[in-house]
């Protein structure tokens, strides 16, 4: 029993050590942490409860027989966060570059399946330069399993990967299903090709970190939901964005004290809007305070900066916040700020986190690059979004809803369940200007008279008393009651049961 006992310790201590003490030193001096290291600092103290410590490889071509290290490159198990059940799976790059074996993926596999028998989150922590290439056609049937688990967890447990190093190739594309991905300025990057490839087949020249880096896909490709500056940072706010979501699909989110009341005025919003149309206002600002605290958690907030989602609490409890943001591309919808609202939208639903939509919105984005881009298809994503949503829906239109992008954006026409309006709202199909050049056609080159006609247009449609007569708007609004107002609604709506036509799945344009 002693000599077990011994070997037991051996193999524990081993692979503690992982990789050995110089891949541990040159991670550190990466300003890394290691796997291990990130698991105890993302999770309670003293709440990891680890698995398949001792798993190995099977492999035995290329000297892999005789290359063993306890545990195969990735650290798995469950723990908990703010004393909440999260399991997860933290890749050590110091064990084979933390590439992927066969049973490397099948310890992951493990735990998601594990996960969604528990109905807790999973949090993939990935530092792995990719498939391990001795063990060829094993490794690639390793990265389909995590895909096909990802796929069966989506919508029913909450899915996040935090990249912490490299994510090439077949790597990429689990964090891609994945609900959101966090990355690390200057220390992690995705990407499918890396820029030795893409220098020899496109003949650009280009580095690890312009090609992939957190800056690249957090501005530019919106792949990465939100980036940190080094490890420890990144783990922390991974830490406080959890505790916005609900552990599964058949859950709610969790309520935190506060002591922020309800009926709490906020009397700058009255003064917010600008009296010139024309001029823009930061959304942020209202957002910020409609809730708890002030606090407020982005997402995407380098990417499509027209439209700002994220989460925020009210009276303890998350809420979803979609807003149009006047002071970038005057709040207009185009390709990029409908799919990123449309995918928030989709997640908010699928875990029962209602909705609040702050509305400031002229209309699509005109022009050959949109149109041809796709501007319809991606804008109908969004329209979808909110048609198809049963969770709380609240919106609030704070000066202009526009056109189509009025519909879309959570209308009572698609479920919204109460719709408010600010005094200085202004529902119509276009702006004035705009219109009265359509319906007086005959007037332009009279400046007098058109100045004229779209005074009186605005007089007629620039408000929300028509929309409010035909009861597509609840109530107009003092701005200062609106934190109040929306608590309201959403504790009337706690208990909202809405179910759309039972169907194997509808058909989102994607």
């Amino acid at each position: 029993m002693q000599d077990i006992i011994q070997q037991l310790e051996k193999k524990r201590a081993k692979a503690r050590l992982g990789g050995g003490k110089k891949r541990i030193e040159k991670q550190h001096a990466k300003g890394k942490l290691t796997a291990r290291e990130r698991v105890e600092l993302f999770l309670d103290d003293d709440s990891f409860e680890e698995w398949d410590m001792f798993v190995e490889h099977r492999c035995v071509d290329f000297g892999m027989e005789d290359n063993k290290i306890p545990g195969d490159g990735v650290v798995i198990g469950y723990g908990t966060v703010n004393g909440r059940l999260i399991f997860v799976f933290s890749q050590d790059f110091t064990v084979f570059g933390g590439s992927l074996s066969e049973t490397h993926a099948k310890k992951i596999c493990k735990i998601m399946e594990q996960a969604m028998k528990a109905g807790a989150p999973v949090v993939g922590l990935a530092d792995s330069g990719g498939a391990r290439i001795q063990e060829g056609v094993a490794s690639l049937g390793g990265y389909a399993d995590v895909f096909q688990q990802n796929v069966l967890a989506s919508g029913v447990i909450p899915q996040i990967s935090v990249i912490m190093g490299p994510s090439a190739g077949g790597a990429v594309y689990s964090p891609a299903i994945t609900d959101f991905i966090f990355m690390v300025r200057d220390s992690s990057y995705m990407f499918v090709t890396g820029p030795d490839v893409v220098k020899t087949v496109t003949h650009e020249t280009v580095t690890a970190e312009e090609l992939g880096g957190a800056s690249t896909h957090s501005s530019k490709s919106g792949v990465c939901h939100a980036a940190f500056d080094n490890d420890v940072e990144t783990l922390l706010m991974t830490r406080r964005f959890v505790s916005y979501l609900p552990p599964n699909n058949r859950e709610k989110p969790p309520v935190w004290p506060t002591s922020d009341p309800a009926k709490r005025a906020e009397p700058s919003l009255d003064t917010i809007i600008p009296d010139d149309p024309a001029k823009p206002y930061d959304m942020k600002e209202v957002v910020h305070k409609l809730a708890d605290e002030g606090s407020f958690f982005e997402i995407q907030s380098e990417y499509a900066k027209n439209i700002i989602v994220g989460f925020i609490r009210m009276e303890g409890s998350t809420v979803g916040v979609i807003a149009n943001q006047p002071m970038v591309l005057a709040g207009c919808l185009d390709i990029n700020s409908s799919t990123k609202s449309a995918r928030f939208v989709r997640f908010c639903d699928a875990f029962n986190i209602p909705l609040l939509t702050l509305i400031d919105v002229p209309g699509f984005m005109p022009g050959t690059s949109q149109e041809y881009g796709g501007i319809i298809k991606h804008g109908a994503k969004l329209l979808y979004a909110y048609a198809e949503a049963t969770v709380p829906k609240v919106t609030l239109i704070t000066r202009k809803a526009y056109g189509g992008a009025y519909d879309v954006m959570s209308s009572k026409h698609l479920r919204g369940d109460v719709n408010y309006a600010w005094p200085s709202a202004e529902i119509a199909v276009m702006g004035p200007k705009g219109a009265v050049e359509i319906i007086f056609r005959s007037d332009i080159g009279n400046a007098d008279a058109i100045a004229e006609r779209t005074e009186e247009y605005r007089k007629k449609f620039a408000n929300p008393f028509i929309a409010g007569a035909r009861g597509y708007i609840d109530d107009v609004i003092m701005p200062r009651n609106t934190r109040s107002r929306i608590c309201r609604s959403l504790n009337m709506l706690r208990e909202k049961k809405l179910e759309n036509p039972w169907r194997k799945h509808g058909n989102i344009p994607l």
